[in-house]
């Protein structure tokens, strides 16, 4: 039972708020194409923060009530939930799934929803992701490549981390691929969060580090069956793949930031530093804005002013 199912058992939430609420969860879904698990966590944060007012305001909360509330409500709401479980980065995750409700809510309501809305996010420091050098990289691969004592094993290892570095993947991406995926074309077609659907250029070294694995497979291939297995033939797990670059890192003294996702991380870095445009490197890596991408990347100032110099229409 969800959260908000819970909180409107108990008249915490009322019907008409409960409704509203999954109405805008079912637009996001159809409408906005929102990932499930971004809906649940939707649902969660806007039901905790409805249940909040009807205790804080001593009445249940229709929508006529919840178009009354302040900025002094809102204050409180945010000085009740922040404590040691819940961080700046969380509240303000909180808050903006409250924001997005009252937005589409006010809307469809007519109603001014300035108090919500002007409400300040908590400040956070935003951790940039670590990229691993192309020596650090290729090492990673090279250890890999001899740590299991079964030869497929160490050909399938080294084929995914090929696949993130290579094409930018993400390990559930990766490990998503099915039997029918095989051999790799040239371009691969993928779905990645939020159902957006991306194409993306394979390496040689990618489509050869697969056509080896397979070559070494016990497993049997087929149609709809994962393409990387796990030993007794199951799909693999990324806590599998976490594993194997977790030893690999200790054996080449590497930090704890070296992880699979750090191999996507590497792959967006690399190609920017190699002359990549920004916009392409989004659109490679599947992201939605161009600030997650600038992120990924680590891009400094001088860099992404060298990129505007060299691509506005007027620099020239």
């Amino acid at each position: 039972m969800s959260r908000a199912q819970k909180a409107a058992e108990t008249g915490l939430i009322s019907p008409a708020a409960r409704d509203a609420l999954q109405t805008w969860l079912d637009h996001q879904r159809s409408l906005k194409g929102a990932a499930e698990n971004t809906l649940t966590a939707y649902q969660g944060d806007v039901a905790d923060f409805l249940a909040f007012m009807t205790v804080h305001k001593a009445q249940s909360q229709g929508l006529g009530a919840l178009a009354s509330i302040t900025i002094t409500d809102m204050r409180s709401w945010m000085a009740r939930t922040r404590g040691p479980d819940v961080g700046p980065r969380s509240m303000a995750r909180k808050l903006s799934a409250v924001k997005a409700f009252y937005r589409w809510l006010a809307e469809r309501e007519g109603f001014e929803p300035t108090a919500v809305l002007s409400t300040r996010s908590p400040k956070f420091q935003k951790k940039l992701p670590r990229p691993l050098a192309v020596d650090a990289a290729k090492a990673l691969i090279d250890c890999v490549e001899i740590q299991s004592e079964r030869p497929w094993v160490s050909a399938r290892d080294v084929a995914v981390l090929t696949l993130l570095w290579g094409c930018g993947l993400r390990i559930s991406e990766a490990l998503g691929l099915l039997g029918r995926d095989a051999p790799l074309p040239a371009t691969l077609r993928i779905l990645g969060k939020g159902g957006k659907e991306r194409v993306v250029p394979v390496l040689p070294a990618a489509r050869d580090a697969v056509a080896h694995y397979l070559e070494l497979c016990p497993h049997p291939q087929m149609t709809d069956a994962p393409l990387f297995r796990a030993i007794r033939g199951g799909p693999l797990s990324p806590r599998a793949i976490s594993k194997v670059m977790a030893d690999a890192r200790m054996q080449l003294g590497l930090p704890a930031t070296a992880t699979p996702h750090a191999m996507r991380h590497s792959f967006a870095t690399h190609l920017l530093d190699a002359g990549g445009d920004l916009r392409a490197i989004q659109e490679l890596l599947g992201h939605a804005s161009l600030s997650t991408t600038q992120a990924y990347t680590a891009v400094d100032t001088a860099r992404l002013m060298e990129v505007y110099n060299r691509s506005h229409p007027k620099a020239g």
